[in-house]
């Protein structure tokens, strides 16, 4: 009775700005629609953009313990989270690992996460950039696309995404870094961040016809990455 795990639309945040409709505002009517007697508090859940899982609890000891179960469990290498992602390009090995360190860069009037291939010591000591690690498996693919598994070992805002780049193959739907993923010849290739903008992501004919979208509609689709299973003690 102290866990309640629902599924949440990729675009709903969990803390929202003020006015803005986000999972923590929508908690009281939540608990009043279940009649439950505590109020209910975010154990889990994906960031915004991703749709999947929503681990809530009424328990604040029960939340201590499964986040602190969640942190040991990445020192002790296992992989308790599990996404799945519908990506643009298929992986040239079928499973792997990515590996990698990030940081946050300012470009303009936003900021973004950029790879830092080759961290030192010296960033990685002032946690100015964090080694990042993610295990994937492709589990099918056709038409130039991929249905992805993956357990981030590591927690970085927007990790998967970057991976996913770095991996030439962009979850569907990602309109932010799948814009620093080039073409020659259909061999994709990786553009350096200041080359890159934020802009709707770019499908070819073929891919946008299967999909039943225009060119229109393509802006509004939303990103294929997907929490799919949480394991818990």
């Amino acid at each position: 009775g102290a866990l309640l795990a629902l599924s949440k639309p990729p675009g709903l945040p969990v803390l929202g700005r003020p006015g803005e409709l986000s999972l923590v505002s929508l908690l009281p009517a939540l608990r009043r629609r279940l009649g439950l007697p505590a109020e209910l508090h975010v154990v889990k859940a994906p960031a915004r953009e991703c749709s999947g899982i929503v681990l809530l609890s009424s328990s604040h000891q029960a939340t201590e313990q499964i986040q602190h179960f969640f942190t040991n469990a990445r020192r002790r290498g296992q992989y308790p989270v599990t996404y799945r992602a519908v990506t643009v390009g298929i992986p040239a090995e079928a499973e792997g690992e990515i590996r990698s360190g990030l940081c946050w860069q300012q470009q303009g009037d936003t900021t973004v996460v950029v790879p830092v291939l080759a961290p030192g010591r010296r960033s990685l000591a002032r946690k100015e950039v964090k080694s990042t690690l993610t295990r994937y498996q492709v589990l099918g693919a056709a038409g130039g696309c991929a249905l992805l598994q993956l357990q981030p070992r590591t927690a970085f805002p927007e990790q998967l995404q970057v991976h996913l780049m770095l991996l030439l193959c962009p979850a569907l739907g990602d309109h932010q870094y799948s814009s620093r993923v080039g073409k020659v010849l259909g061999v994709p290739f990786l553009l350096p961040p200041e080359a890159a903008l934020t802009r709707t992501q770019v499908l070819d004919e073929e891919l946008l016809s299967r999909l039943g979208l225009s060119l229109q509609q393509l802006q509004h689709l939303p990103l294929h990455l997907h929490l799919q299973q949480l394991v818990l003690p």
